[in-house]
């Protein structure tokens, strides 16, 4: 484990893990000023988020929630495809943010296909449903509860939303898009696997080599700092009244610790 990993483990137990990421998103706002100024300048027509929910989600960087946002829904997309045609289908973002991903599939899936979003900052939903009107947004709390009727969506995705729940939450959310989820529809989601193995504490890494999960607590749950790891065979039994599809895991280049990727058929 690097010294980063431990001193966000002293920051976390003196329950000023907070402070320092707020510290950091100012910092960010800073190193960032003039990349996105220019960004903005040079594309006044595309509508942005508040700084602190873009960052809250993402990263503070205009570009990257843009542009790597549409190469990102593309990349599901084109998974998707694999197991589902995009045509006459609904389409749910669990846990969508400030609408990185889901303000592109419009775009992208374009045959009578309809668009929901939902997550429980409220903010974030605020600003979506003010600048989104392609798409259905619904403000969630963190408890395991939708608005939706049963076997409603074709596909539901999910980007780094279990990485930020307890291990109940990981069950009841589950049971919950299984149920809203169609007869033989498809569940995408992404998880922290083997590739943050390296920053597991020894005794974090015994737990997971178990294959228990691993909850780094003390913090509000669904928060950007509140961070779940999830060995295999724990994903397998979470999804065993699915098919699963996929288990896509892509190789860690230079600073990036890519998540799993799980794609499951609902039977």
């Amino acid at each position: 484990m690097g010294l980063k990993s431990t001193f966000s483990g002293v920051l976390r137990n003196f329950n000023l893990l907070y402070f320092a990421d707020m510290l950091r998103y100012h910092i960010m706002r800073i190193k960032n000023k003039k990349a996105n100024a220019l960004f903005k300048s040079e594309n006044p027509s595309i509508l942005l988020p508040p700084d602190y929910l873009m960052y809250e989600s993402f990263q503070l960087n205009y570009d990257k929630y843009y542009n790597e946002g549409y190469k990102e829904a593309q990349y599901i997309a084109n998974h998707l495809k694999k197991h589902k045609e995009l045509k006459d289908v609904t389409i749910l973002d669990w846990g969508c943010g400030p609408a990185r991903i889901i303000r592109h599939f419009p775009k992208i899936a374009t045959q009578n296909c309809s668009f929901y979003g939902t997550d429980y900052n409220k903010k974030s939903i605020t600003w979506n449903s003010e600048n989104l009107p392609d798409i259905q947004f619904n403000l969630n709390t963190i408890e395991a509860s939708l608005p939706y009727k049963n076997d409603f969506f074709d596909i539901i995705y999910s980007l780094s939303v279990l990485t930020h729940l307890s291990e109940k939450q990981h069950y009841e959310w589950i049971k919950e898009l299984k149920r809203i989820l169609k007869p033989h529809g498809i569940l995408y989601i992404t998880t922290q696997g083997d590739n943050f193995k390296t920053i597991l504490t020894n005794s974090e890494l015994a737990k997971y080599q178990n294959d228990t999960i691993i909850v780094r607590g003390k913090v509000k749950e669904g928060h950007r700092t509140y961070s779940a790891f999830q060995p295999v065979k724990f994903m397998e039994q979470l999804l065993k009244d699915f098919e699963i599809l996929e288990h896509i895991v892509q190789k860690p280049q230079n600073n990036w610790l890519p998540q799993d990727i799980w794609i499951v058929r609902k039977k």
